[in-house]
C-alpha cells in the first residue's frame, strides 16, 4: 500500500471516489479508511502507525465542515498529507480554510474543494519521483491529456 485515503464520513465517498478511480488507473496501491478526527481519535492515531508500517508513502484525507482530519493527521506523522476540503456548508470555504490555514512546521498540502482528484494526482506526482515506471504512465497520461486538446 503505498497511499492512504482517509476521510471522515461515509458521506464523503462520491467525492472521494475520484482519488479512488484514479489510484486505480495508474495502478498505484491504497487503502481507505473512515475515520473521525473528533469521534474515535485513539483509532484515527492507531491507524496512522499502521499504514505508517505497511510501508505507507502518502495520505490523502478528506474533511467537511471544521475540517481538521488532514492538520491532525499531519501532527502524528512525518508522511506527506493532502487534504481534501469537502462541501459539507458555506460552499466548502470552511472546509478549505481550515485545511489550508495550517500552524508553521505542520504543512498539508492542499487541493481544491472536492478535487480529490487532483490529491491522487500530486500522490502520484509524488510517487514518481523515485518510481521510473510510474514516472513513464505519468508522463504516457500529460502526453495523452495533451493530444485531446
Amino acid at each position: 500500500m503505498r497511499v492512504a485515503i482517509i476521510y471522515g464520513s461515509k458521506s464523503d465517498d462520491q467525492v472521494m471516489a475520484n482519488a479512488i478511480n484514479l489510484l486505480n488507473e495508474f495502478g498505484v496501491s491504497y487503502e481507505s479508511y473512515i475515520l473521525s478526527a473528533h469521534r474515535v481519535p485513539e483509532k484515527l492515531t492507531k491507524t496512522i502507525k499502521e499504514v505508517e508500517k505497511k510501508g505507507c508513502e502518502v495520505i490523502i484525507a478528506g474533511a467537511g465542515l471544521a475540517a481538521h482530519l488532514p492538520g491532525v493527521i499531519a501532527s502524528q506523522t512525518l508522511l506527506p498529507v493532502i487534504g481534501v476540503p469537502i462541501n459539507a456548508q458555506l460552499g466548502g470555504l470552511d472546509a478549505l480554510f481550515s485545511i489550508v490555514q495550517m500552524p508553521k512546521s505542520i504543512p498539508v498540502a492542499t487541493v481544491g474543494i472536492n478535487n480529490s482528484y487532483n490529491a491522487a494526482m500530486l500522490a502520484i506526482q509524488m510517487l514518481a519521483i523515485k518510481d521510473s515506471k510510474l514516472k513513464a504512465k505519468l508522463n504516457k497520461f500529460r502526453i495523452d491529456m495533451k493530444k485531446k486538446f
